[in-house]
């Protein structure tokens, strides 16, 4: 007997129009586009206006999804997950206010879990639909990460970037959709990537900041760690072998780690999306806004297989096998 599956059935993203270059940062920080460059693949990024907030991007994010597979895009959605770290507040959520935006008769709730967030959507948009619980799912990953980055840090401050992607989730054909995702977290190593809230310290002694800290280089270990093990493990529940995979769609964090991904899994580089040169790290906008640019680029077909992969604070991780569907293509 085949199992139902849910899948995506429509995509949209938003960049902000403002960008900032690595030969931008040099005027105000000890760093070199060389340096920035060679170190993390990132030659730009895009930053929110000032009176730019992550609900606006999540906005766009959905406005570009409208448009490019029409007016109608949202009728029948039943639940509004916005997976972010930069929320506007702690409550409301970010997600309620999408749905007040485009008057949704929706339920909606924020999800938290560092940059494999959107991700974790995907895996809580699919359970909805799966058990019943939602028809349609709108599931976004949006964040305004240079609102929270020390611009005093270059070893912080040149990785990352703001925007957002959109995706509707719902029950789909035989054939298509989600044949794998994988979710995992592992809270010892939540002392190298951190920010505060309303604690002052984790409970290993890590004193929280007000600005985005990270350990680069336990973060590096643990990311290429767990690229290699996640993106595995998800291909085999699927039932695929890496050959199998059309397209790579890892989070755009560092062209190292994507390299070494790549490597690891044997496939060609034509066979992976990189836009960590153009974005940097959008965390749980990343893999939206790379799969929206493969997307334009006529690099998505029906009946393609994509390997999606992220990883982040928490520390956390997360991968899943999608393969693609017809309808889930528009002109961009």
């Amino acid at each position: 007997m085949t199992r139902p599956r849910a899948g995506v059935t429509a995509l949209g993203a938003y960049a902000p129009p403002k960008v900032v270059t690595n030969h931008d940062l040099e005027k105000i920080m000890d760093t070199s586009d060389e340096w920035i460059t060679t170190r993390t693949g990132i030659r730009r990024r895009h930053v929110a206006a000032d009176d730019e907030f992550t609900s606006d991007l999540a906005f766009r994010a959905v406005e570009d999804l409208l448009r490019r597979h029409g007016p109608d895009a949202l009728a029948g959605v039943d639940l509004v997950l916005v997976a972010t770290n930069t929320p506007d507040a702690l409550f409301p959520s970010t997600a309620a206010l999408v749905q007040a935006k485009f008057g949704l008769k929706a339920a909606a709730f924020d999800l938290l879990a560092a940059c494999p967030g959107w991700l974790y959507a995907l895996s809580v948009a699919q359970a909805y639909v799966l058990s019943g619980q939602a028809q349609r799912v709108l599931a976004i990953g949006a964040e305004a990460l240079t609102k929270v980055v020390d611009w005093q840090d270059r070893s912080t401050a040149v990785l990352f970037g703001d925007g957002a992607g959109a995706v509707i989730v719902e029950a789909v054909p035989e054939g298509f959709g989600f044949r794998s995702i994988v979710i995992g977290a592992d809270g010892s190593g939540a002392g190298h990537l951190h920010m505060r809230s309303i604690g002052r310290c984790l409970p290993d002694g890590s004193v929280l900041g007000d600005k985005l800290y990270m350990n680069g280089r336990e973060v590096f270990k643990f990311a290429v760690r767990v690229m290699n093990t996640s993106t595995i493990e998800a291909v085999e529940k699927a039932d695929l072998r890496p050959d199998d995979i059309s397209l790579f769609v890892p989070h755009q964090a560092n062209l190292r780690i994507i390299e070494a991904a790549r490597e690891r899994l044997g496939l060609a580089a034509d066979r992976v999306v990189v836009t960590v040169d153009e974005y940097g790290n959008n965390s749980t906008a990343s893999i939206p806004l790379a799969l929206a640019h493969a997307l334009d680029a006529g690099r998505v077909a029906p009946g393609d297989h994509l390997l999606l992969v992220s990883f982040g604070a928490g520390l956390t991780w997360a991968s899943a096998v999608l393969t693609w569907g017809p309808w889930a293509t528009a002109a961009p």
